[in-house]
C-alpha cells in the first residue's frame, strides 16, 4: 500500500511523510520545491521533483508507484499574500486540486486525504468552530480551499457509481507548530513561531500586534497545534480511507481552547532561556479576537489529540530549528 504526498519536502508534508512510513504505509513524494526543502525528504523515500500543475507527470507517478492513496499537501499557504497574490493561489490550490484529482482518475487511484484550512470560516464571531459552521473565507487562500473542498465533493458525486468511486476527507487546521523531527522545521517567513525564531536568533525583541483584543490578557487567541498530532490524524485518515471505514467529508483538527499570543510569547523566553520583552505594536486590520476550532469529530474518528504542551510546542520548535544552523 503506497501513498502519495504532494507537497511532501515541506514543513507539514514531510511529517506526514515520516508519519505514514512509519505506519508501514511506503510513502511517495511529490514537490517542485517552490517552499519545501529536498533534504526533509527521508532517505529512502522516493522523491519526485516537479509540479503537480502538469497532470503527466502526477499520473505516471501515481502508476510508477503503485499509488493507492493521496494525501494531497502541496498549496501556495499564505494567507495574507493571497490578497495580493489571488490568480498564483488559485493556481496553485484550484487548477492543482483539479490536476490531482484529474490523475487521480486516470490512474484509478481512489482515496484521498486533502490538506484543507480553518480559513474556510473566515473570521466567525463565535467561540469554538465546528465543522457545520457557515464558510465565509476572507481571502483568495481561504477560498481557494473551500473551493478545492468543492471539486472533491463533486468529483466523489460524479463518481459514486461508477467502479471507482472516489472516497475522501478534508482536514482543517490553523496553526501548525512545532516539531517531531529535529531535521525539518518550519521556514515559512509568515508564521509565528518561525518569526519569532528568527528574530532571537537574530538578537531582536520579538513584535506583538495589538494588546487590546478583547481577550484575558489583552492578545488575540488563535489554534494552535503541534505538527506531529496534524501529521498523525493525516495517517489515521489515511488508513480509514484504505480499510473502507466511514468518514467525515470534513474534521477540524482544533485545540478546543487556544493559547493567546502573549501565552506563546512568554513560553518562548521560558524555553529558550532568551529573557525578552516583546514589543507592541498596531493590531493588524481584521484580526479577530478569538478564532478557536473545535476538535471533537476528529477526536472520535481519528484519534485526534493534543499531545503536546505549549512549552513542548516551542522547545520541539526551537531545537529543530537550532539543529539547522
Amino acid at each position: 500500500m503506497s501513498w502519495l504526498v504532494t507537497g511532501g519536502a515541506g514543513y507539514i508534508g514531510a511529517h506526514i511523510v515520516r508519519a505514514l512510513r512509519d505506519a508501514g504505509m511506503s510513502p511517495v513524494v511529490i514537490d517542485d520545491l517552490s517552499s519545501g526543502h529536498a533534504a526533509f525528504v527521508p532517505e529512502g523515500v522516493p522523491f519526485v521533483q516537479g509540479t503537480i500543475l502538469d497532470r503527466d507527470l502526477v499520473t505516471s507517478t501515481l502508476r510508477d508507484h503503485g499509488v493507492t492513496g493521496v494525501i494531497h499537501v502541496a498549496g501556495f499557504k499564505y494567507a495574507g499574500v493571497s490578497v495580493q497574490r489571488p490568480l498564483h493561489t488559485y493556481e496553485q490550490n484550484v487548477d492543482a486540486t483539479r490536476i490531482v484529482l484529474q490523475s487521480m482518475a486516470d490512474a484509478g487511484v481512489t482515496n484521498l486525504v486533502f490538506s484543507s484550512s480553518a480559513a474556510v470560516y473566515g473570521t466567525p464571531d463565535v467561540p469554538l468552530v465546528t465543522e457545520d459552521l457557515p464558510k465565509r473565507p476572507a481571502s483568495p487562500y481561504g477560498e481557494s480551499k473551500l473551493i478545492g473542498e468543492w471539486l472533491i465533493r463533486d468529483q466523489a458525486v460524479a463518481t459514486s457509481a461508477s467502479d471507482a468511486p472516489l472516497r475522501h476527507t478534508s482536514l482543517r487546521y490553523f496553526n501548525v507548530v512545532g516539531s517531531s523531527d529535529k531535521a525539518v522545521y518550519d521556514t515559512s517567513p509568515h508564521n509565528l513561531f518561525p518569526i519569532v525564531f528568527e528574530k532571537l536568533i537574530a538578537g531582536e525583541t520579538p513584535r506583538i500586534n495589538g494588546d487590546d483584543y478583547d481577550t484575558p490578557d489583552g492578545t488575540n487567541v488563535r489554534d494552535y497545534v503541534h505538527v506531529g498530532d496534524i501529521a498523525a490524524a493525516h495517517v489515521v485518515a489515511a488508513q480509514r480511507l484504505a480499510g473502507g471505514e466511514p468518514v467525515e467529508a470534513a474534521y477540524n483538527l482544533g485545540s478546543q481552547n487556544g493559547l493567546s499570543v502573549k501565552q506563546i510569547m512568554d513560553a518562548m523566553a521560558r524555553v529558550t532561556g532568551i529573557d525578552f520583552t516583546p514589543e507592541i505594536g498596531p493590531r493588524r486590520p481584521g484580526d479577530p479576537d478569538r478564532i478557536v476550532a473545535t476538535g471533537e469529530l476528529a477526536a472520535r474518528d481519528l484519534d485526534w489529540q493534543n499531545r503536546y504542551t505549549v512549552d513542548e510546542m516551542v522547545r520541539t520548535g526551537w531545537e529543530a530549528r537550532r539543529a539547522a544552523l
